[in-house]
Formats: structure tokens, C-alpha cells, sequence
């Protein structure tokens, strides 16, 4: 032994989950499109695995003529509940490289997604970066607060807010710039950041937008000299480089719920309920091969050894299917449970839902439940929603009740759609309104719906008619 050098020991514990049901949870967080993919390539890679319509009928049938025989694979049974109290994981991360190049046209999140790949990132802010990427709506915006994506990485990613900020930062500087913004004045704000230092009026424009967005909303010239202490032909500038901006960095990309969505869940009236049902193509139909399964008994060596494996992939890979039709049907289920006033009467029915809510109800972990909606389609007799879409946070009302946010956005857009024409409401007349509904809220955050609805102020509605875009 050197000198200076010597033994230690140490004793720790490790949680290890069995291959088979890590690739059961990577199962569940594939979309439509990436899981008949990952189907496409093991199908294609494995013998053991054979769909109904692959079967030739004119193909003898040697069952009956062989002995049934055991085959000991080490398979064991697997679900949710041999994973460690409140403890969740996730398998490596779809090839999405693989699959984009196939398609016409990119969306935002494909093209965001390969530049995360190539930006050499740790493995939690990777999953920082595609947790942010997957949240943005079709716009290129970001909803969600830092605390929020924080509790979705949770347990696999304990990551704190700073470093989910870092890595938004850089997610903000990919291409189209000003992506995953989190306000039309950041958006414009990142884009003025990266262009050249010597751009003319590049600072003036970036203090507007900072700090001047409402004067900028109604293009008081006047106004945004008063308030910047800059002349008027350098505001007018500066106005004129915000205008040369990309308000909407995402609207030039396709989207797939254009071109692409297929639901997932389909709902439809049953009696005085409603009945819950799996879109049959979920099921892809998979079986095991006969001929290969007579073959590992006549196999000998490495042959049969490299049918045992493929055998115990293509069981495990039946199985993961299974469990994840069963989670998508059994969210689904309490959803619907849940929100059958929406069904019935519309946005303005929907109830206060936290995803762990749901997770109690079917006893799984939160993030299970994060998964099992991410990118998951439900038709209703009332449209084709994301399974998140059902998830809302509660506002409080005068009665001592809770309504939820996106009720309080339908509220909100009844108001404005009934306002006077000519004379449309102030967020603080806004927040009056609400009051008299029973609906608590600051005007602040009036201004924040109504944005999110993308309703323009009221200075704004007054000009230029109601629900067109500050931006063009």
C-alpha cells in the first residue's frame, strides 16, 4: 500500500428499480408518435415480437405438435406498487434524433429539443431543459413558474429554483430567440440582448420594454419621452427596432396538434355519467412469435441465449404496454370523475385539480400522473383537450369556496365579451366585475389572465377593437 493511502468503508442504501419496470414509466411519458416509434424499432429488432396483421395464416401451426415447455427467463411480476413509498423514476430519455427527420416539419419542441441535445448539458438541467421546452404553448411561451417545474422533476431531479432559472436562461437563447419567455416584454427583451451593442436606439428600446410595456401598448410616443427622458425621434426609433422584434417566437413552426393529434381517451354520455374508453389503437396488437418461441427449445449456446433475451423484451415490453394503458385509463377516469360539470355546462363548471389530487385518488406517485398527461389527448363531446388541460389552480370566492383559474378566465372573457362597445373595462373594473360574481382577485392578476387570454388592454381594445394582437 502507498504511503498515505488507506482503506475505507462505507455503508449507504440504493434504490435500484428492475429494467422492466423502468422501461414501463418510459412507456407512459411517450406521446403517440414517439411510441409507435420505439414499437417500429423493436419490432424490426426483435423475432420473438410479431403484430396480429404480421401473422401468415397459410403458415403451419406447430403448436399442437410440440411439448409445452417452461422456459425460465428470471421474468418476475412488476407494477406501480413495487416502487418505494413516494418514489418515482424515469428510463433514458426518448431518441428523439431519430424520429424528427422524418418529419415534414419540425415542431417548436422537436427543434428545441435537438438543440438541447447538442448543448452538452448535465443530466438534471437536460431534464430541466425538456421539462421548459414541453411546457410551452403553441406561441413559444412559458406558463409555468420555476416552483412548478421544480416539483414536476421531483423525486428522480431534486433541483432548486435557481438552477431551473439558469437553465431557462439558455433554453430563452436558443432558436427563435426570446423562447420560453415568460412575458412579451422578456421575449423582446432576450431578442434585443443578443443583438450587436452598437444596433442604434438598442438600449433605449430594451429600457422600454423592461420597464414601459403599458405606455408602449397604446404607442403614446409622448408619454414614453416623458417617461424615458429621451427625446421623441430617439423613441420613435427604439419603437421602431420593438416593432422589427418577434413577439410570438413559436408561430412560425407547425404544430402537431394540427396535423397530428390523435386522442388518446375517448368520453361520451353513458346514462346520467359519462364512460371512459382507450382509443383501440393504443393497443398495437403485439404477440409472441411461435416460431421463435419452439425455436429457443432446439437452440443451444448463444443462440438460445440471444432468444431468451429477446423473449424477455418482448414480455416486458407487453407488459409495459399494458400498465400503461391501465395508468392512462385510470387518470383519465378520476379526470372525468372530477370534472363532469365541465362536460356539461363548459370552462366556466371547471373545478379547482392539482395533479396530486389525482395521484391519491389511483395511489400512484405525482410525477406518474405528470406523465400519464403530458401530450396525451382526450375527445369530449366538447373538443379535444391535453390531459392537463383538466388541471387548474383554485381562486377563493366570497362564499368561502374555491373556483378554478381557468373558470375565472371564462368569467372574465363573458365580462369583456358583454362590455360596452367603445368602452371597454379597466383591469381594476375587471376585478370589480369579478367581485360581483363572488370572485376574489387582485388586479394584477386580472392583467395576467386577460394577457393569457390574449385580450389587449383596455386602452388598446379601445383602438383597435377587441382581441387583436398588440403586435403584429
Amino acid at each position: 500500500m502507498k504511503p498515505g493511502a488507506r482503506l475505507q468503508l462505507k455503508l449507504g442504501q440504493k434504490l435500484k428499480l428492475a429494467p422492466q419496470l423502468r422501461q414501463a414509466i418510459q412507456l407512459l411519458q411517450l406521446n403517440r408518435i414517439e411510441l409507435k416509434e420505439h414499437i417500429r424499432e423493436i419490432l424490426e429488432s426483435n423475432p420473438l415480437l410479431e403484430t396480429d396483421a404480421s401473422s401468415d395464416p397459410e403458415a403451419p401451426d406447430q403448436a399442437d405438435d410440440v411439448e409445452a415447455e417452461t422456459i425460465d427467463i428470471g421474468d418476475e411480476d412488476f407494477g406501480w406498487d413495487d416502487l418505494p413509498e413516494g418514489f418515482s423514476a424515469v428510463g433514458d430519455a426518448p431518441r428523439y434524433d431519430e424520429f424528427i427527420s422524418d418529419r415534414a416539419e419540425d415542431s417548436l419542441q422537436q427543434h428545441l429539443l435537438w438543440q438541447a441535445n447538442l448543448c452538452g448539458f448535465s443530466e438534471s438541467d437536460e431534464a430541466i431543459a425538456r421539462a421548459i421546452i414541453f411546457a410551452l404553448d403553441e406561441d413559444g411561451y412559458l406558463h409555468d413558474d420555476p416552483e412548478s417545474l421544480r416539483r414536476s422533476l421531483a423525486p428522480e431531479y431534486l433541483v432548486n429554483q435557481e438552477e431551473v432559472l439558469a437553465v431557462l436562461h439558455r433554453v430563452q437563447h436558443f432558436e427563435p430567440v426570446g423562447v420560453a419567455s415568460r412575458s412579451l416584454g422578456e421575449c423582446l427583451a432576450v431578442q434585443l440582448s443578443t443583438l450587436p451593442a452598437s444596433t442604434p436606439w438598442c438600449g433605449l428600446a430594451e429600457l422600454i420594454v423592461r420597464s414601459h410595456m403599458e405606455t408602449l401598448g397604446r404607442q403614446d410616443m409622448a408619454a414614453l419621452a416623458r417617461e424615458t427622458g429621451f427625446g421623441r425621434d430617439d423613441v420613435q426609433g427604439a419603437v421602431r427596432l420593438i416593432q422589427s422584434l418577434n413577439p410570438r417566437p413559436g408561430s412560425r413552426f407547425g404544430r402537431d396538434d394540427e396535423n397530428y393529434i390523435v386522442p388518446d381517451v375517448y368520453v361520451h354520455p353513458r346514462g346520467d355519467g359519462w364512460q371512459v374508453s382507450l382509443n383501440p389503437e393504443n393497443d398495437p396488437g403485439l404477440r409472441l412469435n411461435d416460431f421463435y418461441l419452439q425455436l429457443i427449445r432446439k437452440s443451444r449456446g448463444e443462440d438460445k441465449q440471444y432468444l431468451k433475451d429477446r423473449l424477455q423484451e418482448a414480455r416486458w415490453l407487453i407488459s409495459g404496454l399494458e400498465m400503461r394503458n391501465q395508468t392512462l385509463l385510470a387518470v383519465s377516469d378520476a379526470i372525468i370523475t372530477r370534472q363532469g360539470d365541465f362536460l356539461r355546462s363548459g370552462e366556466i363548471a371547471m373545478k379547482p385539480l392539482l395533479q396530486r389530487e389525482i395521484a391519491e385518488t389511483i395511489e400512484v406517485h405525482e410525477s406518474t400522473v405528470s406523465r400519464a398527461t403530458t401530450q396525451k389527448y382526450m375527445h369530449t363531446p366538447r373538443g379535444t383537450f391535453e390531459l392537463k388541460h383538466f388541471f387548474s389552480v383554485a381562486v377563493p370566492t366570497t362564499a368561502g369556496t374555491e373556483v378554478a383559474a381557468t373558470a375565472v378566465k371564462a368569467h372574465l372573457r363573458q365580462i369583456i365579451d358583454a362590455e360596452p362597445t367603445g368602452k371597454p373595462l379597466s383591469d381594476r373594473a375587471l376585478a370589480d366585475a369579478l367581485a360581483e360574481r363572488g370572485i376574489l382577485l387582485a388586479r394584477r392578476t386580472v392583467a395576467k389572465y386577460r394577457e393569457q387570454l390574449n385580450i389587449p388592454s383596455s386602452a388598446v381594445r379601445r383602438r383597435r377593437g377587441r382581441f387583436q394582437p398588440e403586435f403584429s
